[in-house]
């Protein structure tokens, strides 16, 4: 483009008056404006990005990251930006990265760009644990969305104005909005690349705000519910059927043996209406559910 491009980063911040101001600071070194909701914090957060020279946007409760990036997303959208970068407040992005970020768009290499931490030249302090849980959440995440991305959960990203408009239907309020952005950007055929980026956790308090187990499962459960609408057929189809010949095998033995000896099997026929009727509903949902996501693709 021949004029500089408008550039806005979107921070979404919950209780994180301790590094909130630095995260501002030096995002501002490399974007037009920055942009952060507050999300509930009964603490200084607003204040301190406020004072700094950020654009606050303040929820009266905590409605979670998804929540908060959307309402900074829409406030960022306002502005009629070319790009929009967003990091997270608690200090694991490196705001020095941006230029890694912006990089690829500004060349018209990519449409979306997300910092990742698994390719070569990245740095990643992670504690053993914590990169356990995100290569399962990878290997989920690519099950469900068929994407080359293979830092699925990075919330460093940046977005062009043209990549924007088709994500700003995401409707996650929680932790797994950075699954559906991606879900989103492949189902429009957006162009990613992933770029190396030095993320940070040693050191940082309470990087997430909820318990490991509670964010792993609502991240998994948003992953199965991904597989199960896209491939309906293969998920629930297949189960159901097979689930319903077992029925009926079973009921055929119950009756053979009913009519052998006229002695009534009751645990035989439990499993056979039980087979029966679950496959039924498994195999009936599964249809149900092809033919939505075939009327979306239209």
């Amino acid at each position: 483009m021949d004029r500089k491009p408008f550039v806005v980063a979107c921070i979404p911040a919950y209780k994180e008056e301790k590094s909130i101001g630095r995260v501002v600071l030096l995002t501002r070194r490399y974007v037009d404006m920055v942009v952060v909701c507050d999300d509930g914090s009964p603490d200084l957060t607003g204040d301190i990005a406020e004072a700094l020279g950020a654009v606050v946007i303040r929820h009266g409760r905590n409605k979670g990251k998804g929540a908060a990036l959307r309402s900074a997303i829409k406030r960022a959208w306002e502005m009629n930006p070319d790009i929009v970068v967003m990091l997270d407040a608690d200090g694991q992005h490196n705001p020095n990265d941006i230029p890694r970020l912006l990089e690829p768009i500004l060349n018209n290499k990519a449409d979306m760009t997300v910092g990742s931490r698994y390719i070569e030249g990245s740095v990643v302090d992670a504690p053993l644990y914590r990169r356990l849980g995100l290569r399962f959440i990878n290997f989920l995440s690519r099950r469900a969305i068929p994407t080359n991305v293979k830092d699925t959960q990075s919330g460093f990203r940046a977005f062009s104005a043209k990549a924007l408009s088709n994500l700003l239907s995401f409707e996650s309020d929680g932790y797994v909005v950075e699954m559906e952005q991606l879900a989103l950007a492949e189902k429009s055929g957006l162009r990613i690349v992933e770029v190396p980026v030095h993320i940070q956790y040693e050191g940082l308090e309470n990087t997430s705000k909820n318990h490991p187990l509670f964010h792993g499962t609502e991240l998994v459960g948003f992953a199965l519910r991904l597989i199960v609408e896209e491939r309906p057929l293969l998920f629930l189809g297949v189960p159901g059927a097979l689930l319903i010949l077992l029925g009926v095998v079973f009921g055929g033995y119950f009756l053979w043996y009913f009519n052998l000896t006229r002695y009534f099997s009751l645990p035989m026929a439990l499993v056979s209406f039980g087979a029966l009727s679950l496959g039924t509903l498994l195999f009936i949902t599964s249809l149900v559910l092809y033919a939505i996501s075939r009327l979306k693709r239209r």
